[in-house]
């Protein structure tokens, strides 16, 4: 089951990139790298989908991706630095690590 989290948590990855991408692509040679990660970002997602309970999956994919973006914008484009917004992204993580916790792993496969 670790691998089909890992899923998750590299697909999260991708949503920040296509978030990104969506917001600053201008050119269509721009627009390349921000379609596959949208691909991969769901593909990743629905296929981690098959083999755990797809509520956790996805409030886990847009928990990390929310986080994930907001870090990205105060990092790379000198977004403003709000506590609260930090402290409200915060509690997002603590809801999907609550879920976690408490969500059975032992779902069975579709096919």
């Amino acid at each position: 089951m670790k691998t089909q989290w890992l899923k998750v948590v590299i697909a999260s990855v991708f949503e920040v990139g296509w978030v990104i991408g969506l917001t600053h692509a201008a050119e269509w040679y721009q627009w390349i790298p921000t379609l596959l990660a949208i691909f991969l970002s769901f593909y990743l997602m629905i296929n981690a989908g098959k083999y755990l309970p797809v509520g956790t999956v996805y409030a886990v994919f847009v928990g990390l991706g929310a986080f994930g973006t907001v870090l990205s914008e105060i990092i790379l484009f000198d977004a403003p630095f709000v506590p609260l917004k930090i402290l409200l992204i915060f509690l997002i993580l603590v809801g999907v690590v609550g879920l976690k916790m408490v969500t059975d792993d032992k779902s069975e496969e579709v096919s």
